[in-house]
C-alpha cells in the first residue's frame, strides 16, 4: 500500500432498507457522567457508557487525576457501549507527574481542565495536534478569573497547558457563549467542587444550548444544586456531588445517521432508544426530516423514519443542534431544491472547518454548494461517485458514507476516524446493505 491510506468505499444496498438499530451511549452523556462520578463521594455505576476514543480519552485523564474507573461485563446489546464502575474523589483530584493527555476530544479538555485545576497540585493538559488547534483561551481566562493558576505552554489560549497552582476557587465569572457550550459545561462541572460555589454570567448569546441542558440534568442526577438558565446565566451552589448509579441514553447524533439512511436509500429504519423522552437536542434532527418530506413516527423511546420519495429543501438553524450539519448537508445534496443551513460559524472551529470542509467534498462529488459566515447553503442535484476526504473528522466520515447508500462509487478516505465515537459505525452500515468484505479499500 506504500503508506497510502485506507480507503472504504460504500456499496449501495439491494433493496430498500428495512432495519432496527439501537445507537451505542451518548459521548456527551458519558463524559459528563464519568466527570461527575468521578468527583463524588463514593462508588458510582454507569450503565450504556460508550466506549470510544473521546469517551477513553475522558476516562484515562480521570484515573491520572485519582479516580478508579474499571469496566465491567455486560448483556447490553448496543453495539460500542458497556457498563463503568467509577470511584470518586469527593471533589479532591490528586494529580500526579504523569501528564494528562485529551487526545483529539474537545469534551475530554475543555471538562478536565476545570476539575484537574480544583486539585492545588501543578498537572500539565495537552493532546493530539488536531486539538491543540482548537481554541480554548476563553475557558482559561475564566479559571484565571476564578482563582486557578494557569500557565499556557505553546501558543496563547491553547494547549497545552499547566494548571491547577493555585486551586479553582469558585467565584463569578463573566464568559461569552458563542464560541463553544463546552467552556460552560467545563466550568459548571466543576463548579460543586469548588470553595465558593460558582455563578456564570453570559456576555453573549450561548450556543448549543441543550448541551448546556444535558450538562446540568447530569449535575442535578449526581446531587449537584444548580439553577438558572441560559438567559440569566447560572449558579453552582458549593458541596460537592454524591455517588449515583445512572444509564446513559443512546446517542442522539450517532442516531442523527441512522435517521438520514432511509432518505438516501429509501425503505424505513428503526431507532430504539432514541423517542420522545430523550434528553439530547440532537434528536430534533427528526423533525428536520420530516419537513424536508420524510415520513417520522415518534414514541417514548422509538423514532422511525421513512422515505416517501420526496425530498425538498429546508431552511434551518442548527446553533442548538451542530453536530447534526454534515448529516443534513448529506441528504441536501440528493433533494430537490436548496438547502439553507445557518447558525453555525462557530463548527469552523471544531475537528476540522466543518463548513469549508463540507462544501469542499460536495463539490467534488458534483454538488452545487456554497459557505457563508454562519453556514451553507446546499443546492441539491445528482452527486456522482469519488474519493472523499475527512479531514480526520469522525463526522466528515459518517455522513458522507451515507451517500454511498445511493451513489456507486463513494470512497470514504480515513475511515478509522469513526473510532473517536462511533467505532462500530461502518459494521452498521454493513448491517444496513452498505458494505461487506468487498467494501475496504486500497
Amino acid at each position: 500500500m506504500n503508506g497510502a491510506p485506507v480507503r472504504r468505499g460504500v456499496i449501495p444496498p439491494r433493496a430498500p432498507l428495512d432495519a432496527t438499530v439501537r445507537p451505542p451511549g451518548s459521548k456527551s452523556e458519558t463524559n459528563r457522567a464519568l466527570v461527575c462520578a468521578a468527583l463524588a463521594d463514593g462508588t458510582s455505576v454507569i450503565d450504556n457508557v460508550l466506549h470510544a476514543d473521546d469517551t477513553a480519552a475522558m476516562a484515562e485523564c480521570l484515573v491520572r487525576l485519582g479516580a478508579r474507573v474499571g469496566v465491567e461485563a455486560t448483556d447490553d446489546a448496543a453495539v460500542d457501549s458497556g457498563r463503568v464502575r467509577v470511584v470518586g474523589l469527593a471533589g479532591r483530584p490528586v494529580p500526579g507527574p504523569e501528564e494528562l493527555d485529551a487526545r483529539l476530544s474537545g469534551t475530554t479538555a475543555r471538562f478536565v481542565a476545570p476539575v484537574a485545576a480544583l486539585g492545588g497540585r501543578t498537572v500539565q493538559l495537552t493532546g493530539a495536534p488536531g486539538l491543540v488547534a482548537r481554541p480554548m483561551g476563553d475557558l482559561l481566562d475564566a479559571l484565571r478569573e476564578l482563582g486557578a493558576g494557569v500557565v499556557e505552554l505553546g501558543g496563547a489560549g491553547h494547549l497545552p497547558v499547566q494548571l491547577g497552582d493555585p486551586p479553582l476557587r469558585g467565584g463569578s465569572v463573566r464568559m461569552r457563549g458563542d464560541v463553544s457550550s463546552q467552556f460552560l459545561s467545563g466550568l459548571l462541572l466543576a463548579g460543586p467542587c469548588t470553595e465558593l460555589g460558582l455563578e456564570v454570567h453570559l456576555e453573549t448569546d450561548l450556543v448549543s444550548v441543550p448541551y448546556v441542558e444535558l450538562t446540568v440534568d447530569v449535575m442535578r442526577r449526581f446531587g449537584a444544586e444548580v439553577s438558572g438558565d441560559a438567559h440569566v446565566g447560572y449558579r453552582v451552589a458549593p458541596g460537592g456531588y454524591v455517588a449515583a448509579d445512572v444509564v446513559i441514553e443512546p446517542d442522539a447524533t450517532a442516531a442523527s445517521y441512522l435517521m438520514a439512511a432511509p432518505l438516501l436509500a429509501g425503505g424505513t429504519v428503526r431507532i430504539e432508544g432514541i423517542g420522545s423522552r430523550t434528553r439530547q437536542g440532537d434528536a430534533a434532527f427528526a423533525q428536520v426530516l420530516a419537513r424536508m418530506g420524510a415520513s417520522v413516527e415518534l414514541g417514548p423511546d422509538v423514532t422511525v423514519v421513512s422515505s416517501t420519495g420526496s425530498l425538498r429543501g429546508v431552511e434551518v438553524d442548527l446553533a442548538d443542534m451542530s453536530d447534526v450539519a454534515q448529516t443534513l448537508a448529506a441528504v441536501a445534496a440528493v433533494a430537490e431544491g436548496p438547502t439553507d443551513i445557518r447558525g453555525i460559524g462557530f463548527i469552523r472551529a471544531k475537528e476540522t472547518d466543518r463548513i469549508g470542509a463540507v462544501v469542499a467534498e460536495l463539490r467534488r462529488l458534483g454538488i452545487r454548494a456554497e459557505e457563508h459566515d454562519d453556514g451553507l447553503t446546499v443546492h441539491g442535484g445528482e452527486p456522482h461517485g469519488g474519493v472523499v476526504r475527512t479531514y480526520g473528522d469522525h463526522r466528515m466520515a459518517m455522513s458522507f458514507a451515507l451517500l454511498g447508500l445511493r451513489i456507486p462509487g463513494i470512497v470514504i478516505e480515513d475511515p478509522a476516524c469513526v473510532d473517536k465515537t462511533f467505532p462500530g459505525f461502518f459494521d452498521v452500515l454493513d448491517r444496513l446493505g452498505g458494505g461487506g468484505p468487498d467494501a475496504v479499500v486500497p
